[in-house]
């Protein structure tokens, strides 16, 4: 910057060439070459819009196209699955549907089966006890007999002891009969 202020030898023509260059105009606002540059431009604007329209437009909308085309035939292919799943799903409910039906039917089936192996055996149960509850009041009633006889016995042995203790006499035995027959017959009442 120092150069152009002072007055130093070579300074001039280098100030004076860009006085120069000042005062012209600015080369598209020229006159002379204005025409020409129009005809620049026209033709520049033609290749570019040329360029665009034949390589550049069709190449992005081949681009959208594929992108349309492809987000539509993702689209359709998650609806489909969409599809499937609910149709999986509503299989599944069914399916799980059906084994509970089963597993409750099996349940109750097992069930009626215990029951009625359980009631059959009680059945045998009470009539095995039944028999055996017979055969012990036949032995008991047996035993009684046996025993009401033997009874009968010590008794009229008993009974002839003690009179002929008491008196000195020895019984006779049918009075002694009847008189113990009578005492057990009252006995038993």
């Amino acid at each position: 910057m120092a150069e152009g202020h002072g007055n130093a030898p070579g300074t001039t023509a280098h100030t004076e060439a860009d006085a120069a260059a000042h005062g012209r105009a600015f080369p598209p606002f020229q006159k002379d070459t204005f025409a020409s540059q129009l005809v620049s431009l026209l033709i520049a604007f033609v290749a570019l819009y040329l360029i665009v329209s034949k390589i550049a437009l069709p190449r992005v909308g081949s681009v959208l196209d594929e992108r349309a085309k492809r987000i539509e035939d993702d689209f359709a292919a998650a609806q489909r699955l969409k599809g499937e799943s609910d149709d999986a799903l509503k299989a599944y409910e069914t399916e799980l549907a059906q084994a509970r039906a089963r597993a409750q039917a099996i349940g109750a089936e097992t069930r009626e089966r215990l029951n009625a192996a359980s009631e059959a055996e009680r059945k045998t149960l009470e009539e095995k006890l039944a028999v055996k509850l017979a055969d012990a009041e036949k032995t008991i009633a047996a035993t009684r007999e046996t025993a009401m006889s033997n009874v009968r016995g010590i008794a009229a042995d008993a009974a002839a002891a003690i009179v002929q203790r008491l008196s000195g006499i020895v019984p006779d035995g049918k009075a002694l009969e009847t008189a113990v027959d009578s005492s057990l017959k009252g006995s038993q009442a």
